[in-house]
Order: structure tokens, then sequence, then C-alpha cells
């Protein structure tokens, strides 16, 4: 099963991004959504292929993702 391609997710990352931009804390959001709808395959082919693809919220939440995983 394919999880997509890096820029598929890519711009799926910087989409969720920008419909939470409104949230108190989007980065948060962002994360929480990625977190809890993406798969794991999903989130490790975006953080390590894609991030170069990411705007600033939705490189700021896979970075807090990373960090709440190590």
């Amino acid at each position: 099963m394919s999880v997509g391609t890096p820029e598929r997710l890519a711009y799926m990352a910087n989409q969720i991004a920008t419909n939470l931009a409104l949230t108190n804390d989007p980065v948060a959001a962002t994360a929480e959504h990625i977190h809890s709808f993406w798969t794991p395959a999903m989130q490790r082919t975006l953080a390590s292929e894609a991030l170069d693809r990411l705007g600033p919220v939705a490189r700021a939440a896979m970075i807090q993702l990373d960090a709440d995983a190590g």
C-alpha cells in the first residue's frame, strides 16, 4: 500500500496547517491532526523526504511530533 508521494504528503500537511491557521495554536493543532489521522508510514515519509516542502507551521508541527516521539 502506497503512503503517497512526498510531494503529495507535503501538500496535504500544508493544507492542514492552512485550515487550522486560525486556531489558538496552529502548530499544535496541525501536529495533533497529523498524529491522529496519518499512519506512521505517512509521517515518516513526510519527515524524511519532504520537510523542505513544508511551510513554517507544518514544519514546526513535524518538529513538535518528532520531539514528542523522542
